[in-house]
C-alpha cells in the first residue's frame, strides 16, 4: 500500500535498531499533466516492495531545489531507506544526504558518492532507433529533445547524432529541437518550430524525447490536418501505458524493472547496514532498452509535403 505524506519538520527519530519495514520514494510531482514515467517506475517499486514485505511512502517534492532541506526530514525514522526518482541534485549532495538512511537513485543526473544509481541505456536506445529509421530510408528526422543539462535527454541527443555519423551524413540543420519532457511543452515547441520553417519540407519522422512528448507532437500534427504515419511518422521513448494505448512506436525503457531492481538494491543496502557490512553492488546499474514497433511508424512518404 502506498501513501503520500508531507515531511514533518520535527519528528522523534526511531531507535537505530528498529526496522520500520517501510521504504520512501522522493520524486517531483508537479504540473497538471499525469507523469507516465513516474507511474511506470512507481508500479515497479510498489510491486518490488510488496514482494520484499515492505510498505511504500511517497514524499513529493515541488522541485529538487528543495531536496537539501527536505530529504533529511524524510529520513527521520519513518523509513528504512529511500529511492530518489530522477533526482537533479548538486555535486555536494553526498555531504548532506543522511548517513543513517540508505539511499538509491533511478536515473540520477550524475553520480552521487555512496548512492547506487539504476538507469537505462538512453544513448544506445536512441542510436538503435535512429539507425533503424535511416536503414528504412528516412533522412529528415526531427528530434524533439529534452532540456539541456538533463542527462537522459543529452544521451538521447548523442545517440541521434551518432546514428547519423555512423550512416555517413549529418542531420538536417536545426533538427534538434529543445523542449521539455511533457506533452504540452513539446506541442508548443513543435508549433513554434513549424512557424519558423514555413515553406520547408516536412520532416519524415519526429523522434521525441518521451512518449508524452510524442503525444504532444501528434496533437500539433493533427491540428494541421496531417496523417500519422502516412505523412509523418512519430516515435516516442519510454513505452509507457499511454504509448501502449496509442500503439505508439517507441523505445522501451524497462521502467517497472528499474523500480523493482531499485527496491532489491535498497533492501540489500538496508540489510548490509544492519549487519555493519558493506554492500557489494556496483555503483551504477544499466539496463538495456528495446525498440517497439507501433502504428505511428511507416516507410518514408512518397509525396512531397511542404510546411504551410
Amino acid at each position: 500500500m502506498a501513501t503520500v505524506l508531507k515531511p514533518r519538520k520535527s519528528h522523534a527519530a526511531a531507535p537505530a535498531h528498529r526496522r520500520m519495514n517501510t521504504l520512501g520514494v522522493a520524486a517531483t510531482l508537479v504540473g497538471n499533466e499525469p507523469n507516465p514515467y513516474f507511474l511506470e517506475v512507481f508500479n515497479g517499486i510498489v510491486r518490488g516492495a510488496a514482494a520484499a514485505g515492505q510498505a511504500t511512502t511517497v514524499f513529493p517534492l515541488g522541485s529538487w531545489d528543495d531536496a537539501r532541506e527536505r530529504i533529511p526530514a524524510f529520513c527521520d525514522g519513518r523509513i528504512d531507506g529511500l529511492v530518489m526518482l530522477a533526482p537533479l541534485l548538486p555535486p555536494d549532495a553526498a555531504d548532506w544526504l543522511p548517513e543513517r538512511t540508505p539511499v538509491v537513485s533511478v536515473h540520477a543526473n550524475h553520480a552521487i558518492p555512496g548512492v547506487v544509481n539504476l538507469e537505462s541505456d538512453d544513448e544506445a536506445g536512441a542510436f538503435e532507433m535512429v539507425s533503424r529509421l535511416i536503414q528504412r530510408g528516412h533522412r529528415r528526422i526531427l528530434h524533439v529533445a529534452g532540456p539541456e543539462g538533463a542527462l537522459g535527454a543529452e544521451r538521447r541527443v548523442q545517440g541521434y547524432r551518432r546514428a547519423h555519423a555512423a550512416a555517413g551524413f549529418l542531420p538536417p540543420p536545426d533538427h534538434v529541437l529543445r523542449a521539455g519532457f511533457g506533452a504540452e511543452d513539446c506541442r508548443r515547441a513543435l508549433e513554434a518550430w513549424l512557424r519558423r520553417h514555413c515553406g520547408d519540407e516536412w520532416p519524415e519522422v519526429i523522434f521525441a524525447v518521451s512518449d508524452a512528448a510524442a503525444l504532444g507532437c501528434i496533437d500539433a500534427l493533427l491540428a494541421r490536418g496531417l496523417r500519422m504515419p502516412a505523412d509523418v511518422s512519430v516515435i516516442g521513448f519510454d513505452d509507457s501505458l499511454l504509448a501502449r494505448a496509442a500503439r505508439l512506436a517507441t523505445v522501451r525503457q524497462p521502467l517497472r524493472d528499474l523500480g523493482r531492481r531499485a527496491v532489491e538494491v535498497l533492501v540489500e543496502c538496508i540489510d548490509a547496514r544492519s549487519r555493519a557490512a558493506t554492500s557489494r553492488r556496483p555503483k551504477n546499474i544499466v539496463l538495456p532498452t528495446e525498440l517497439v514497433p507501433g502504428a505511428t511508424l511507416a516507410a518514408p512518404r512518397a509525396h512531397s509535403l511542404t510546411i504551410a
